[in-house]
């Protein structure tokens, strides 16, 4: 059926795609039209019925929008069901899917709830049918025990407050309803509320069309003293209450109450694919490594550790966050034949946003452009300058062709190509539009094959292709403090983000504390120590986690993350942005949450060394 999407509409405007986007998005539209209904209808027994045909009768917009009212939430039944099937079908409500899956169940009794309830507004025929056969199907619940069903004998029983009660639930329900489709969307990284515009457009449409060419009436008035015989039953809501005559409200139950529990549970029911607590990726470009859950996507987790990942469709229909897996295990799950060809799986490509891992991997993308949709540009640089600042450290400055510019953000990085296609990533260490010249600090790795090149044999005058840029470690608006955590030559973004900041007069106050393990390996110390003088809104804390009796150190030692926190015994006002090996923020992120930190003002950009194929 997918496949079949794909051909008419493309995989980008495919509806499979953004079942759950459209369902929130005829949400809004239920909500919208709704209150414009309220506003005309009366709460009475004598009221009621009147107000509603009135608005239908009358008000041509009214009738419309009565008629709109109706066909989405029809849609929203619709969408929510191919939304629970597609997942089950995928495999897709396992691991830390289940809360997803849970509350979907519960929204789809919360719309089923709201959706009946709004039937009983009008207080036509089908409005009593509705409401007493609702009130039968109640009383078998042992809280009611028949009692609700006495209220709908005699017409004198009915009165205003019944419809007050009504009213209150139609507005009530919905409101519980869009908490829990919040709550819903928690563990879906990146998650998507709005589908594309052609789409909502389509639908709005299609809707608007099927008000006026099916415009929805009201039936006779309700008379409690007649039992209804021929009713125009909306079957997407009231199917279950016929069969209340049918078979018996016992009957009923056995079928909703087993059906609901087996849906609540369905996570935790065999078979289930995949073992243990998760899987250690390793990301190319970059070294960056990460954790992916159990029945996590790739896709997912490296959106969760906030990877600039390109997606579209995210159900393997596009092929736009298609990789190629290194070392390791996958399974792959389904997608379109169109989008991942028999001979590129061959090659060990995949599809991230439906493979899931089976063992620790290894993997290579292609980032993203980041830096508020920045431009990925290619382009041949020259070497300039070079500068051994350290045993280990090297500053290499590369200018750029005459007339061409690359725009980036500071804090992000670019790769530098080499000459059989792989990259090496390192970070901007020049604040945006400050030269011609990128700046970049190159720390010599045991076995890397470029940083020994730079080390050994690079020359001035050499030139290198570079692409980028690429990443999402900048620096965002707030007013909170800002600590900056640094580990050896992670000063390079950090050295990018503060220069921007000094240039753009950020009045915030910013600390910067520098981790390394000698007084020799503060490669650039001068520096920051500078900008200390300069700027009354900075402080520069470096920390060595291995000083010797030569160094002559007095300042601060250990792990640089156990300084902040014996400096900041609170963190809950700060933003802290760390940058540094994987192990350094693997460490510090839960530390300084632990202290108060908030999850959201916590960034990072970490890289993980792993040998000659890293991006060293």
């Amino acid at each position: 059926m997918e496949a079949g999407f794909n051909a008419a509409f493309g995989d980008r405007l495919n509806p499979f795609y953004h079942l759950g986007e459209i369902t929130f998005f005829l949400f809004w539209i239920v909500a919208a039209s709704g209150l414009y209904l309220y506003a005309f209808f009366k709460t009475g027994v004598s009221e009621a019925y009147s107000s509603v045909d009135r608005l239908t009768a009358q008000l041509w917009l009214g009738g419309v929008v009565r008629s709109l009212h109706r066909y989405a939430s029809d849609a929203m039944v619709v969408t929510m069901v191919l939304h629970l099937v597609r997942h089950f079908c995928f495999d897709r409500y396992r691991g830390l899917r289940w809360l997803s899956w849970v509350t979907g169940v519960a929204l789809i009794w919360l719309v089923y709830v709201s959706g009946i309830n709004g039937f009983m507004l009008p207080w036509d025929r089908l409005a009593q049918f509705v409401t007493v056969a609702g009130a039968e199907l109640l009383d078998w619940l042992p809280i009611f025990n028949g009692a609700l069903v006495r209220n709908f004998i005699y017409p004198a029983s009915v009165n205003d407050r019944l419809f007050s009660l009504l009213s209150f639930m139609h507005i009530g329900v919905p409101l519980v309803l869009l908490l829990f489709m919040w709550v819903h969307i928690q563990r879906v990284p990146k998650a998507s509320t709005n589908p594309p515009r052609a789409i909502m457009s389509a639908l709005l449409l299609t809707l608007i069309a099927l008000a006026l060419a099916l415009p929805v009436t009201s039936h006779a008035p309700a008379d409690l003293s007649v039992a209804p015989e021929a009713l125009h039953l909306d079957w997407f809501y009231l199917a279950m209450l016929p069969l209340l005559y049918a078979w018996s409200a016992t009957g009923v139950w056995l079928v909703l109450g087993p059906a609901t529990m087996l849906l609540v549970l369905l996570p935790w029911l065999p078979p289930k694919r995949g073992t243990g607590e998760g899987y250690r990726l390793t990301l190319h470009p970059g070294s960056r490594e990460i954790v992916a859950r159990t029945g996590e996507t790739i896709l997912e987790a490296g959106l969760r550790a906030g990877l600039p990942m390109p997606y579209e469709c995210r159900n393997g229909g596009c092929g736009v966050c298609k990789g190629t897996v290194l070392n390791g295990r996958i399974q792959q799950g389904v997608y379109q034949s169109s989008a991942l060809s028999t001979a590129e799986r061959a090659q060990g490509k995949t599809l991230f946003c439906c493979a899931t891992p089976l063992s620790d991997l290894e993997l290579e993308y292609r980032p993203a452009a980041g830096g508020g949709d920045i431009p990925v540009k290619a382009l041949d640089v020259l070497v300039t300058r070079m500068e051994k600042l350290a045993e280990d450290v090297m500053l290499v400055h590369l200018k750029l062709p005459e007339g061409n510019r690359m725009d980036f953000a500071a804090g992000q990085y670019f790769n530098v190509v080499l000459d059989d296609g792989a990259r090496r990533a390192f970070s901007f260490a020049t604040a945006p539009g400050a030269t011609e010249e990128i700046e970049i600090h190159v720390r010599l790795i045991a076995g890397g094959r470029f940083t020994t090149y730079v080390f050994t044999q690079m020359k001035k005058g050499e030139r290198l292709r570079i692409e980028g840029p690429f990443g999402e470690f900048e620096l965002r608006e707030s007013g909170r403090p800002i600590i900056f955590v640094a580990g050896a030559t992670g000063f390079a973004p950090t050295k990018s983000i503060l220069e921007y900041a000094f240039k753009a007069g950020l009045k915030r106050r910013m600390y910067l504390y520098w981790g390394v393990r000698r007084r020799t390996d503060l490669y650039l110390a001068e520096l920051p120590q500078r900008w200390a003088r300069e700027h009354s809104n900075f402080t520069f804390v470096p920390v060595l986690s291995e000083p010797h009796p030569e160094d002559r150190w007095d300042g601060k030692t250990g792990l640089v993350h156990e300084a902040i926190l014996r400096d900041f015994p609170d963190l809950s006002g700060f933003e802290i942005y760390t940058c540094g090996s994987a192990r350094m923020v693997e460490t510090a992120r839960p530390a300084f949450v632990g202290q108060g930190l908030h999850e959201e003002a916590c960034f990072t950009d970490a890289f993980h060394v792993s040998g000659p194929v890293g991006s060293v």
